[in-house]
């Protein structure tokens, strides 16, 4: 990892602020935590003191319970100043579900990338009963388990206007190479993807500060998935892209302030863990399949731990981005199995 690479992650704070309050972690910077109803109970967000307003960093799911909070929230570590702007990282509704509340009920600017303001907008359209025959192979291709598949395919999928906010047409877009003031600090808005597309991640000129969204986590690491909206994509490379990109701009003092668990320093490091574990596990991955194996076969080897009922969906979805990836870098090929499922097998094993 090199020598100039101190081995550690320190955590200034070791308990998230309670529900309905606010730590201060940098001058006018607020980290505040929102429930969600998952085995990832919560999502951070933060507030920036624009001085006549504030900047809020995501926003949580659109729910009745999450209103309430924020409505506390206003009136208390807010202090009633209002609302001007939302800087979402992006798209998945843990981190834009309120936006649209925000813009309407309270007047603020949304601020995003253009492809995540595209994909909720999208999505918010997307409304299934049932999952779309599109959806159904890709679980077929997958290899789920057939027990899951049936339960799944007769119940009414997550819709994503179910937990986000209709949101209203027009939004100001960041892109890589951007600088936007925000919390009397410039920052340098540097892009990443693979864990979502086009997603901002906010540097600061004048101190330590980094608002990473999920691009980079401290102690787990971003699921990184390939879905029935582009089955064929290769988001992991993507994310290493991203991480590589990253580390000539990390330092070792950088306050990162994440979408989720705790805010960190070292961050040098912890690209650098990241990087390493994903190429663990394709080595692992990759020995696995000398012989031949569906996306679903992958769970132990990827996650070395039972995967549960509420974390399947996330564990196929980052299976299949592991074999995209070993496919497409062309180490493994891929035959239709007889229920029409994906068979892997690392190139050459076999052979003789």
């Amino acid at each position: 990892m090199g020598a100039d690479v101190p081995p550690v992650l320190r955590y200034p704070w070791d308990e998230p602020p309670e529900r309905g309050m606010a730590l201060e972690v940098a001058p006018g910077v607020l980290w505040m935590r929102l429930p969600l109803p998952m085995k990832l109970d919560h999502v951070n967000v933060y507030a920036l003191d624009d001085g006549d307003g504030w900047t809020l960093i995501d926003t949580g799911f659109d729910t009745g319970l999450t209103r309430e909070i924020w409505t506390g929230l206003l009136a208390g570590p807010l202090a009633g100043k209002p609302v001007r702007r939302v800087v979402v990282t992006h798209h998945h509704p843990d981190h834009i579900g309120l936006a649209g509340w925000f813009q309407t009920d309270h007047g603020a600017e949304l601020v995003t990338t253009r492809t995540a303001w595209l994909f909720a907008r999208m999505l918010l359209l997307d409304n299934q009963p049932r999952p779309t025959a599109e959806t159904l192979a890709f679980w077929r291709r997958a290899g789920m388990d057939p027990e899951i598949y049936a339960q799944r395919a007769e119940e009414k999928p997550f819709n994503y206007a179910d937990i986000v906010a209709p949101m209203p047409l027009g939004f100001s877009r960041v892109k890589q190479g951007d600088v936007i003031e925000m919390g009397g600090r410039t920052w340098d808005v540097h892009i990443g993807n693979g864990h979502a597309p086009e997603h901002a991640t906010f540097w600061s000129r004048e101190d330590d500060l980094v608002i990473a969204g999920d691009q980079i986590l401290s102690s787990i690491s971003p699921n990184i998935g390939v879905y029935a909206t582009e089955p064929e994509a290769d988001p992991l490379a993507e994310w290493l892209e991203a991480c590589e990109r990253f580390l000539p701009l990390a330092r070792a003092d950088h306050l990162v302030l994440g979408g989720h668990k705790l805010p960190f320093t070292g961050l040098p490091f912890r690209l650098h863990q990241l990087i390493e574990n994903h190429h663990g596990g394709l080595r692992r991955l990759l020995e696995f399949l000398q012989q031949p194996h569906v996306a679903s076969d992958c769970f132990a080897t990827l996650f070395k731990r039972r995967i549960g009922a509420g974390e399947y969906g996330l564990a196929l979805v980052e299976s299949v981005a592991n074999v995209n990836h070993l496919y497409k870098a062309g180490l493994v090929s891929r035959t239709p199995r007889g229920d029409g499922a994906w068979l892997y097998q690392a190139k050459g094993a076999g052979d003789g």
